[in-house]
């Protein structure tokens, strides 16, 4: 009987034990918030990121490739809690999709795009209406996104469209999969010129910028967020607002982004 006694006590104990390991659980597996973002917001987001954590106590993890990659993943279903796209199209692309939830779309960031060299030998060019880019590649290569694609090559063609010497630099143009990947072929010697964000150039110092496209030129660079409509993390909606609010604002601006409000 004794036995028995303590045996109950001790399943008793057991059974309490389990409880409160159970109802310790959620806090011990808090869901990260996966963002999906262009990759030319890499370094501000990751510096974004790194202070929401410390500020919030949970954790924000992201993956970065061109937008037109990261909206067809999510077209197929990749599990992700936020878009970050770095053109209004791609946002669209899956807003008629039903795949983000359209009351939390806004307009985050605006960014422009440069015309960058080699640093060794980058030398200052008049970006004007029919100025001789195919005369300053020679028989190099013009490194940018994709045209039809990433959104750097887009908005890279129509200015070059807009100027007048898309015709003649076309057959020279080296497509990249992303615009950090377009700025890799610069910066190691394989293209002598190539189109970027402005805030690329800070994430490499082997490039250097030698001019600026004309606002005109193209259409306003814009950079749409939204929570995905599959997302059920609770943490989304925090951490889209902490990336709208004024602490994260200079994460962004000290890359050379436009904080948009």
């Amino acid at each position: 009987m004794i036995n028995r006694r303590h045996w109950v006590k001790f399943a008793a104990a057991a059974v309490s034990v389990a409880f409160l390991g159970t109802a310790a659980l959620p806090a011990m597996a808090a869901e990260k918030v996966t963002i999906f973002a262009a990759a030319s917001l890499k370094n501000a987001l990751d510096s974004a990121n790194a202070a929401w954590a410390k500020e919030s106590g949970k954790e924000a993890t992201a993956s970065y490739a061109a937008s037109s990659a990261l909206a067809k993943q999510i077209e197929g279903g990749a599990p992700a809690d936020v878009f970050i796209s770095a053109d209004l199209d791609w946002m669209d692309y899956v807003a008629k999709k039903d795949l983000i939830k359209a009351d939390t779309r806004s307009n985050l960031l605006g960014n422009r795009i440069v015309l960058v060299a080699a640093k060794d030998k980058a030398k200052p060019v008049d970006i004007k209406q029919d100025f001789d880019l195919a005369g300053l590649l020679g028989d190099g290569k013009l490194a940018m996104g994709e045209v039809k694609s990433v959104p750097a090559g887009k908005y890279g063609k129509a200015a070059l469209e807009k100027l007048g010497v898309w015709s003649s630099v076309e057959s020279k143009v080296a497509g990249a999969e992303s615009v950090r990947a377009a700025l890799a072929l610069v910066s190691r010697g394989e293209a002598p010129y190539g189109i970027v964000y402005q805030t690329d150039v800070t994430a490499d110092p082997g490039v250097a910028i030698v001019g600026t496209f004309p606002a005109e030129s193209h259409a306003p660079i814009i950079y749409p967020i939204a929570i995905l409509a599959e997302s059920k993390n609770p943490d989304a909606a925090g951490y889209l607002e902490f990336l709208k609010s004024e602490k994260a604002a200079h994460f962004f601006t000290e890359q050379g982004f436009t904080v948009l409000k």
